[in-house]
């Protein structure tokens, strides 16, 4: 299960991009994220006249990865782990996980 999901809020532990804020656009992979307005680089595109593409520098999303971002506790404003937590469906018997913050035991609504 995955800590970290998309459409969270987290902040930016390390790296040139410290301390900015932003949500999680998609999973590239296991390890990797790409989050909004983080980890922004600037490419040098040549055009493509087939693709309809046409040439410049142009600002591109990189992946970072997440051992490098914490969840954002917005009730602390700040960063925080996230723990997991099992109870049971009284009805069908089934095991349920869900995301809890680990400060304050709040499960993490996303």
């Amino acid at each position: 299960m995955n800590k970290i999901r998309k459409g969270d809020q987290v902040i930016v532990l390390t790296g040139r991009d410290k301390g900015k804020r932003g949500t999680v656009a998609q999973r590239v992979d296991e390890d990797h994220l790409l989050v909004e307005g983080v980890n922004v680089v600037k490419k040098h595109v040549k055009p493509n006249p087939l693709k309809g593409t046409t040439g410049g520098v142009v600002d591109k999303t990189l992946p970072i990865h997440q051992s490098n971002v914490a969840i954002f506790n917005a009730s602390t404003g700040k960063a925080d782990r996230v723990g997991i937590k099992l109870g049971t469906d009284s009805k069908t018997n089934k095991v349920t996980r869900t995301r809890v913050y680990k400060s304050t035991g709040v499960e993490i609504g996303a």
